[in-house]
């Protein structure tokens, strides 16, 4: 993008997660506490869910004014959040914002599935300006990527019908991030052998 401007690298990363460890730290500080609104009442989760949306969106909002730019995930992200945090507090229901997670991964594992079958890797599309990787690799990621969202799927379903509320806030804040990021590590470290080296790339890429 023309347009894309870089910013401090630690503030980009204060704005990513940021509003997630705000969501946490406002949970764990009222996740006792009951609210009422028009005569309703809510739990401390759900009003840490609601109070979490206008919160990403401003962290959004100041990233993209900053940089010009707002990555697909980010947009995906945004929209998922805004419409299950609406059904959380439209419901009462804090259902709704745990579900979201698991229909999150199941999504990102659907897409990319439906680029495997068409004989395409979405994730070398997305990414490989960030690592140049011959296609082979791409797909070998792309499948063990979706095994690895399905597999985070089920456990969020097993970890939010079957733990408590607060050992779920944990996992999502802290779990499945870490999870993921080391799987990805792991992968990139086993796919060394696709990684196309800076003056190599006409000899890789035949």
């Amino acid at each position: 993008m023309a347009n894309a401007r870089e910013i401090n690298p630690i503030l980009k990363q204060f704005l990513e997660l940021g509003p997630t460890l705000a969501f946490f730290i406002l949970y764990i500080r009222i996740k006792d506490d009951l609210f009422t609104f028009g005569g309703t009442e809510y739990t401390g989760f759900i009003v840490s869910a609601v109070v979490f949306v206008p919160i990403l969106l401003l962290a959004m909002g100041i990233l993209w004014a900053l940089t010009g730019k707002l990555s697909r995930m980010q947009v995906f992200t945004a929209f998922m959040v805004i419409f299950f945090g609406g059904l959380t507090a439209w419901f009462n229901d804090e259902r709704f914002f745990k579900m979201k997670t698991t229909i999150v991964y199941g999504l990102l594992a659907l897409i990319l599935t439906v680029g495997l079958l068409r004989g395409r890797s979405w994730l070398e599309f997305v990414m490989a300006d960030m690592m140049p990787m011959r296609h082979e690799g791409w797909m070998i990621l792309t499948k063990r990527l979706v095994m690895a969202f399905v597999t985070l799927a089920v456990v969020n379903e097993v970890i939010w019908r079957t733990m408590t509320t607060e050992a779920w806030v944990k996992i999502e804040t802290f779990g499945f991030p870490v999870a993921l990021m080391v799987f990805l590590f792991w992968q990139f470290a086993q796919l060394q052998p696709f990684v196309i080296e800076e003056g190599n790339d006409a000899d890789k890429s035949v």
